[in-house]
């Protein structure tokens, strides 16, 4: 069988709408209005009269195309309902069905002026017909059953107004988590991107100096302890790798979600990057300042551990320093890390690499601050201060 059209895949009833719920309301009143008229005319022993029969299919034929003539159908409709009582010999109250379906219909069309006018049109004309032959009871029985139709209207409006809130409510939504969930998602591969350049960038950067360091070694002695180096820091990186790449496999056989494979490293392992460097032949010293805070938050102490991984990579790749400095500050709700060199790298503006912008990232989505330029004396310095006072600076 062919493959249709996605709305043709719904239920009829939710198909029939529009143009469509126009045409089969007039056919079902056009054939309920002419049937009813012989069946009243026949119980009644009255002959069926032309005229209202073509009175009654000119009202419901109106009402197929009341949504491109909406005043049109008002002014048939509105007239028909009088002139129906007023030249038929019948009487029955079938003819006000088509009163109620089109002013219900033009009302949930939001043609509310089209329904009004149609009541208010035959309104007039009944108060016409009254001034020749006036009853009162007829008089307040028709006043009573058009604001009855009136009120209807007025439900079928609000009813349908309500329900097209509710779908534009329920759209929005949907555009909103989706907006959101590529928000997030593009936040993620940002962040995954920033742990893979720093890990692979340090340890790479500190293997490529110490393979350089044991090819101009004659020393053997010398030249293993730099392959000991290149064999841990290829197995930190391995580690590092291993550990970043979990965060993405985080289900478990059971389909729940899984811790990381290890903690993520914390400005507690700084002295870690100092000490690697110190291995790579750079005079580099630590400083820690005040005592870390027991409420500090793991992001914060990430980002740090970051920040001084990227800035010692840089400086053992582009400043050609032989020593570096690197503080670490702790402080009531903040921590601050530091790093300066001696190196060249401060002798013109930097051009804002990865790296860099890695760093600002970092320490801007912590709602820190982060600085990265030449030195007063020479060398380099990038300085970062972040929030620490626990999970709650972390943004959403």
């Amino acid at each position: 069988m062919a493959e249709g059209r996605p709305e043709d895949a719904r239920p009829w009833s939710y198909r029939l709408t529009g143009r469509r719920l126009n045409i089969a309301c007039a056919v079902l009143l056009a054939a309920a209005l002419v049937i009813g008229e012989a069946v009243f005319a026949t119980a009644r022993g009255a002959a069926v009269q032309p005229h209202i029969i073509a009175l009654l299919l000119a009202g419901s034929a109106s009402v197929a195309v009341l949504d491109r003539f909406p005043f049109a159908t008002s002014a048939v409709v509105g007239l028909t309902l009088p002139l129906y009582y007023v030249t038929g010999a019948t009487d029955s109250w079938l003819p006000w069905l088509l009163l109620v379906g089109a002013v219900v219909l033009l009302a949930s069309a939001r043609n509310r002026a089209a329904a009004d006018s149609t009541v208010l049109i035959a309104l007039a004309v009944f108060a016409v017909g009254e001034l020749f032959d006036f009853q009162l009871w007829r008089a307040l029985a028709i006043a009573a059953w058009m604001a009855v139709v009136l009120a209807l209207g007025e439900i079928a409006r609000s009813r349908n107004a309500y329900l097209r809130e509710v779908e534009e409510r329920a759209a929005e939504a949907e555009r909103t988590r989706e907006e959101e969930g590529r928000r997030r998602a593009t936040e993620e591969r940002m962040r995954i991107a920033r742990e893979l350049h720093d890990v692979i960038a340090h340890n790479i950067s500190l293997i490529n100096v110490q393979a350089a360091a044991a090819a101009h070694r004659r020393d053997p002695d010398r030249a293993y302890a730099a392959l000991d180096a290149i064999k841990d820091t290829s197995k930190e990186t391995l580690r590092e790798v291993r550990a970043t790449l979990g965060v993405l496999r985080q289900v478990d056989e059971d389909g729940g979600g899984g811790a990381p494979v290890e903690p993520a490293p914390t400005a507690d392992r700084i002295g870690e990057l100092v000490e690697a460097a110190r291995r790579a032949g750079l005079d580099a010293r630590l400083t820690v300042q005040g005592e870390p805070a027991q409420e500090s938050s793991a992001q914060a102490g990430l980002a740090a551990y970051r920040i001084v991984q990227e800035a010692l990579t840089n400086v053992r790749r582009h400043a050609g320093a032989s020593s570096v400095r690197v503080v670490v500050g702790h402080a009531p709700g903040e921590l601050s890390v530091e790093v300066a060199d001696d190196g060249t790298g401060g002798a013109a503006p930097p051009a804002e690499g990865n790296g860099l912008r890695g760093m600002r990232e970092r320490a801007a989505a912590l709602g820190g601050g982060f600085t990265a330029g030449p030195r007063p004396g020479g060398g380099f310095l990038v300085r970062a201060v972040l929030p620490a006072g626990g999970a709650d600076t972390t943004p959403g």
